[in-house]
């Protein structure tokens, strides 16, 4: 049975969102969590906390890209964009695992920007806040729920 963060869970409900779990075996990389739940990486949101000029706020971008610090504050108009640290991002969701933050970020009082490369997609799949259960909805409710400003911010992950 999949687990959702009471947070998000009761968001869902509350809004009468219809949403699907899967629950799958532990991962730590949202690739490896799009694989295990046949989920392509361009539909699989990731969501990663970044510092703008010194300010929180959350980055979703396709599970295969990395975020491009200096296209979002590009595109933001900031001086200075970087990923937060872990300990920020354990402060800010302490009801998720480290890692596995649904990307919401109206419910954490977090700015939410989502990568253009996504932005049209039919449906989005999540993690839940735990590392073994994500959640999918369609993308309009997403984007109704969530008001994300849609940015493109995000590149593909350099092979190595």
């Amino acid at each position: 049975m999949a687990v959702l963060s009471n947070r998000l869970k009761s968001f869902l409900d509350h809004n009468g969102i219809a949403y699907e779990t899967i629950h799958h075996r532990r991962d730590y990389t949202a690739q490896e969590t799009a694989q295990d739940c046949h989920v392509p990486g361009i539909e699989f949101a990731k969501a990663v906390l970044v510092m703008v000029d010194g300010k929180a706020a959350l980055a979703v971008l396709p599970a295969h890209h990395i975020v491009d610090e200096r296209k979002l504050a590009h595109a933001l108009g900031a001086r200075k964009v970087r990923l937060a640290p872990e300990e920020q991002v354990r402060d800010l969701f302490p009801d998720c695992e480290l890692g596995a933050e649904p990307p919401f970020g109206n419910l954490y009082d977090l700015k939410t920007y989502l990568s253009a490369a996504m932005a049209g997609d039919e449906r989005v799949t999540f993690n839940s806040g735990t590392h073994e259960d994500v959640v999918r909805i369609s993308m309009p409710e997403y984007q109704r729920l969530v008001q994300p400003e849609v940015l493109d911010f995000s590149a593909p992950r350099p092979r190595d």
